[in-house]
Parts: structure tokens; C-alpha cells; sequence
């Protein structure tokens, strides 16, 4: 049960980090796809921008899964011993 809590928080970090690059790659982008200085150039930020930070807090929920699961495991194994 610990090893799939592990596996499923290590999965969500991975998939959040991919998320992250692919939300700051449209950002860097984000002034050279619409006419420069334009208001569409600008608003095409946005979502990005927003997709940044929710992949962001799903890494930080996701670690918080690895860090719980980890601290059950050892607490687990100090019984055990």
C-alpha cells in the first residue's frame, strides 16, 4: 500500500514537472507568436501563466504525498524494530 502511495506521488511530480516546462515553454513563446506589441501577444500569457501555477501546486501536493508516505513508512519500520 506504501509502495503505491510512493509510486502514484512520484508519478504526480513527474507529470506536474512536465506540465511546468510545457506552461513556461508557451510563456517564453508567448511574445513571438502574436504581433509584437499587441494586446493578443499579451493575452495569449494567461493561460500559461495560470497552467504555471496550478502545475506547481500539484508538485507541491504530490510531495507532500512522498513526505507523508516516507515518514509513515519509517514510522512503520520503528515499530517494527
Amino acid at each position: 500500500m506504501i509502495n503505491n502511495t510512493l509510486a502514484i506521488g512520484i508519478q504526480g511530480i513527474q507529470d506536474g514537472m512536465v506540465g511546468m516546462e510545457n506552461a513556461a515553454r508557451k510563456i517564453a513563446r508567448g511574445g513571438v507568436d502574436g504581433p509584437q506589441g499587441s494586446a493578443e501577444g499579451a493575452g495569449n500569457l494567461v493561460e500559461p501563466m495560470i497552467d504555471l501555477k496550478l502545475y506547481e501546486r500539484s508538485v507541491e501536493a504530490s510531495a507532500q504525498v512522498v513526505k507523508t508516505a516516507d515518514e509513515t513508512l519509517g514510522t512503520l519500520l520503528d515499530i517494527r524494530a
